[in-house]
C-alpha cells in the first residue's frame, strides 16, 4: 500500500509492538487500529499530512507519552481512549489548531491540565489521574463530565482564587468585628422589618407563578422569563450533576420543575453561542417541532434562544437513545424482539406523518439510532429536527450534504438533491441496526456482492437475545425484508414510507419457508413483504 486514503484495521488481534510511523502516506485521512492488543508507544509524528486527519487507536494497551501529532493538519479527530498512557499532557497539543477534537479518557495520564486546551473544539479527559486545579479556560469551555473520574482534581481555578480572597477578608473582618457588633445591633430591627415585608412580597409572587404554571409548557403561551427562572432553579444553573448526556456541541440535562414535571433540556455549549450554523439549527428545530404534532415525535415544551444562553425543553425520555440501549447489554436485553418491532413501527408512523400527512412534506435528513429516543415503556420517538427541511415542489431542493456517516443515502454524495427517499434509506439502516444490535455497515457492503446467499437471517440477529418465537420470527423477517428494500441503491426503487406502513400490516401472516433456512440473499430478492 503506497498511498491509501483510509486504513481500517480495527477489531483484530494485532499485538506486536507499538504503532509505526506512517509519514510516507501523504494522502491518509482515516487511520483506525482500535480494539486490538497493541502495546508500546506512539511516535511523536505519525505523518506529515497537510489536510484533515482522523485517528482512532482506542481500546489497546498503548502506554508512554501522549503523542503530540496534531499540528501538521487542518482538522483532527483523535480517539486515544481506553489505553495506558501514563505521562503528563503536552501543552502544545493542537496549539495552532482550534478545530481539534481529542478523546483521552480512560488512561493513566497524570499531572495538571494545560490551559491551552481551552482553545480545542472538544477534549475528553475523564477517568485519568489528573491533579491540581482546572484552568478556567477549560472549565468554562466544555461540559464538566469531561473531567469525571479524576479524583485528585481540586476544582476550577476561579474557586481556588476566590477562597484565598475569602481567607484574607476573614482576617480583615476580625480586626473590625467589635465596632461592627454595635452597628449590627442597630440595623437588626430595621432588617427584621424589611425581611417581613420581603416575605409577604415573595408569597404574592409565588401565587402568581402557580397561577401561570399551567401555561409554562405551552409553546403558544410561552413566558420566556418565567421558564428561564424555573430552569435555572431546577438545574442549579446547569450543574453537572443534572447532566445526563453530552456531545460535541451541547449537553442534555434532566430537570424537575416546580409543578413536579420532569423535562429534558438540550443546551448549546457556551463556546458555540457565536456559531451561526448551530444557532440556525436551533431555530429550525423550534420551528419544525412547534408546527408538527405526532405521538411518535418528541414533544417540544419550550425554548430559550438568546445570544448568551440557548436551550430547548423537551418531553423527558427515561431510557435515552436507541443507540445507548443497543450498546449496553442489560438495556439491550430489556428491549426484546416484540419491543424492537414496536419501536420500528413507531418510527414508521412518525415518518409516514412527516412525508405524507404534512403539507408540504418534511424530511428529517438525520435519522440515526442516536436521534430515536425511548420512554419507560420502550416506545420510540423521533427527535433532533435541527437539519429537517420542508420540501418545496417549485424548487430543485438541492442542499448541502448533512446527516451522519453510515446513515446517509448514497445518492446525496453526488446529486445533493434531498427527497423523502433519503429518509427511507436511513430508516432501513436503523431498522437493521435495531434487529442486529449493532450498525449493519458490513452487511450493507455485502449486499452488492454474491456472498449474501450464504448469510442466514438467524445469524445476523442480536445474539444477546434468544431466537425469536414463531410470531416474532414473522415480524422480524418482514422488517428485514422491508429494510433491505429501503437500502436499494436506486432511490426510485425504494418503497415510500406509505408502502412501508402498508407492508407492516402483513406482520401476522405466516412465513413461506422455515425461519432457520431464510438467507439474506433470499430476502433481498423478494418483493416486499415475503409471505405466502
Amino acid at each position: 500500500m503506497t498511498n491509501p486514503h483510509s486504513l481500517y484495521l480495527h477489531s483484530n488481534l494485532f499485538t506486536t509492538g507499538g504503532i509505526p510511523s506512517i509519514f510516507h502516506l501523504r494522502d491518509l485521512q482515516h487511520f483506525d487500529v482500535s480494539q486490538n492488543q497493541l502495546s508500546g508507544g506512539i511516535q511523536e509524528q505519525l505523518g506529515t499530512l497537510n489536510d484533515r486527519f482522523h485517528v482512532d487507536v482506542s481500546r489497546n494497551n498503548l502506554s508512554g507519552n501522549v503523542p503530540d501529532i496534531w499540528n501538521n493538519y487542518l482538522l483532527v479527530d483523535g480517539n486515544f481512549s481506553h489505553n495506558k498512557f501514563n505521562r503528563t499532557l503536552p501543552s502544545s497539543i493542537c496549539s495552532d489548531l482550534p478545530s481539534c477534537s481529542i478523546d483521552l479518557s480512560y488512561n493513566s495520564i497524570s499531572g495538571s491540565i494545560p490551559r491551552e486546551f481551552g482553545r480545542l473544539q472538544y477534549i475528553n479527559l475523564s477517568y485519568n489521574l489528573l491533579s491540581s486545579y482546572v484552568p478556567s479556560e477549560v472549565y468554562s469551555s466544555f461540559p464538566h463530565d469531561i473531567l469525571n473520574g479524576n479524583r485528585e482534581l481540586l476544582g476550577p481555578e476561579k474557586i481556588h482564587k476566590g477562597s484565598k480572597k475569602i481567607q484574607k477578608g476573614s482576617k480583615s473582618l476580625l480586626k473590625i468585628i467589635i465596632p461592627l457588633t454595635i452597628f449590627l445591633v442597630i440595623i437588626f430591627v430595621v432588617g427584621f422589618v424589611l425581611f417581613e415585608s420581603f416575605k409577604k412580597h415573595k408569597k404574592s409572587i409565588s401565587k402568581a407563578r402557580k397561577a401561570k404554571n399551567g401555561d409554562l409548557f405551552s409553546i403558544w403561551n410561552y413566558d420566556g422569563k418565567m421558564a428561564y427562572e424555573d430552569i435555572i432553579e431546577a438545574t442549579e444553573d446547569f450543574d453537572i450533576k443534572y447532566c445526563i448526556g453530552t456531545g460535541a456541541y451541547g449537553s442534555v440535562y434532566r430537570a424537575q420543575l416546580p409543578s413536579g414535571k420532569i423535562v429534558a433540556l438540550k443546551k448549546l455549549h457556551r463556546r458555540e453561542y457565536g456559531n451561526t450554523v448551530l444557532a440556525k439549527s436551533f431555530h429550525n428545530e423550534v420551528k419544525m417541532l412547534s408546527e408538527i404534532r405526532h405521538r411518535n415525535i418528541v414533544k417540544l415544551h419550550g425554548f430559550c434562544l438568546h445570544n448568551q444562553c440557548m436551550f430547548l425543553i423537551y418531553e423527558y425520555m427515561e431510557k435515552g437513545s436507541l443507540f445507548y440501549v443497543l450498546n449496553y447489554d442489560d438495556e439491550a436485553k430489556e428491549l426484546n424482539w416484540s419491543k424492537r418491532v414496536n419501536a420500528i413501527k413507531g418510527i414508521t408512523n412518525a415518518l409516514l406523518y412527516m412525508h405524507h400527512h404534512c403539507a408540504p412534506p418534511i424530511i428529517h435528513r438525520d435519522i440515526t439510532s442516536n436521534n430515536i429516543l425511548l420512554n419507560s415503556k420502550m416506545e420510540a420517538f423521533l427527535s433532533d429536527f435541527g437539519t429537517a427541511r420542508i420540501i418545496d415542489p417549485d424548487t430543485s431542493n438541492q442542499t448541502i450534504l448533512v446527516g451522519t456517516y453510515g446513515y446517509v443515502a448514497p445518492e446525496l454524495a453526488y446529486t445533493l438533491v434531498v427527497t423523502e427517499k433519503c429518509d427511507v434509506y436511513s430508516f432501513g439502516v436503523v431498522t437493521l441496526e435495531t434487529i442486529m444490535g449493532r450498525h449493519p455497515g458490513d452487511l450493507i457492503l455485502s449486499l452488492s456482492r454474491t456472498c449474501t446467499e450464504s448469510i442466514l437471517l438467524k445469524d445476523i440477529l442480536d445474539s444477546r437475545l434468544p431466537l425469536p418465537s414463531q410470531k416474532d420470527a414473522g415480524d422480524i423477517t418482514l422488517l428485514v425484508t422491508i429494510a433491505l428494500a429501503c437500502l436499494n441503491p436506486s432511490p426510485k426503487s425504494r418503497p415510500s414510507m406509505q408502502q412501508v406502513s402498508q407492508g407492516l400490516l402483513s406482520s401476522n401472516l405466516p412465513l413461506a419457508i422455515p425461519f432457520n433456512n431464510i438467507s439474506i440473499q433470499h430476502l433481498a430478492n423478494e418483493d416486499m413483504p415475503m409471505i405466502q
